[in-house]
């Protein structure tokens, strides 16, 4: 059976998860959704995400929060969308500050800095503010997301690029998270203005501001909100919830160290050791 405004039928929906499951696993990454379903929609790859963060709990995994993508303007061109994205954090996706990352975790991974808001109260939309958001937050931080890509970025069959179907599907391009840095409340600087350098190997790749991020970062939050409302789902307190990052992503290769300088708001490194799991295409 398919559910109106879908065209994946609710039967494949475990099946897609497995194989997203598999992909991080083995390291061998999948064809892209959208060519194999024509005319998928984002319901449906909102559907298969759903599918395989629940496989992940079913698996003993804990929500920890979530992450808002393609909040820039440039990105949402690139992607041919008009609104973010957004995917799950998890327990396992967590890891310290000042200190080596196995890249074993990861198949094809790619890094991004932004800033992060823990909750001290829930969100439910419809109807929430940036102004809402700034007073159900305990403390804005300094983070960096490891994106990666259980589905093929570049299609091996077509040589076509994957499509935002396909990176919603992949629980928003979601695969880690570093957070650093010094936590401060949401009033005690413009946070349009908390700006950040991503250096890989001495080598400044990438600056960004956060105002990049839908003017204010935490309007991010509050679209998240919202978003989620049709769903009867919410944003709850002690939840820590990634913005959307103000810069490109910046590949990792083996033995990179990186260090994101955020001025003020501190700075933290982290090394990436040994090999990624399989062979990516593209």
């Amino acid at each position: 059976m398919t559910t109106p405004g879908r065209v994946i039928p609710e039967t494949e929906l475990a099946g897609l998860a497995a194989e997203l499951e598999g992909a991080e696993q083995s390291g061998v990454q999948i064809s892209p959704l959208s060519e194999r379903f024509p005319g998928m929609t984002f319901a449906d790859a909102y559907a298969v995400q759903r599918a395989w963060v629940s496989l992940k709990l079913d698996a003993g995994g804990r929500v920890r929060g979530h992450k808002i993508g393609l909040t820039s303007r440039a990105m949402q061109i690139a992607s041919q969308i008009t609104e973010p994205d957004y995917g799950t954090l998890l327990n396992s996706m967590f890891y310290e500050p000042n200190g080596d990352i196995p890249l074993s975790d990861f198949v094809a991974p790619k890094v991004e800095v932004e800033l992060a808001f823990l909750l001290k109260d829930d969100l439910r939309g419809p109807g929430v503010t940036l102004f809402d958001v700034l007073r159900a937050t305990e403390y804005v931080t300094p983070a960096a997301e490891i994106i990666d890509a259980r589905i093929q970025r570049v299609s091996a069959a077509t040589g076509k690029p994957r499509r935002v179907f396909d990176t919603i599907s992949d629980n928003a391009a979601n695969a880690g998270i570093i957070v650093g840095g010094n936590a401060v409340r949401p009033d005690a600087l413009d946070l349009r203005w908390a700006a950040a350098l991503c250096i890989r190997n001495g080598v400044i790749e990438e600056t960004g501001v956060a105002a990049g991020v839908l003017g204010h970062p935490a309007q991010g939050i509050a679209w998240l909100a919202n978003r989620l409302a049709p769903h009867g789902e919410d944003l709850k307190a002690g939840e820590l919830v990634l913005a959307g990052s103000f810069t490109r992503p910046v590949d990792i290769a083996s033995g990179d160290v990186f260090t994101f300088d955020y001025g003020p708001l501190g700075t933290f490194s982290c090394r990436f050791a040994g090999q990624a799991r399989g062979v990516a295409h593209g």
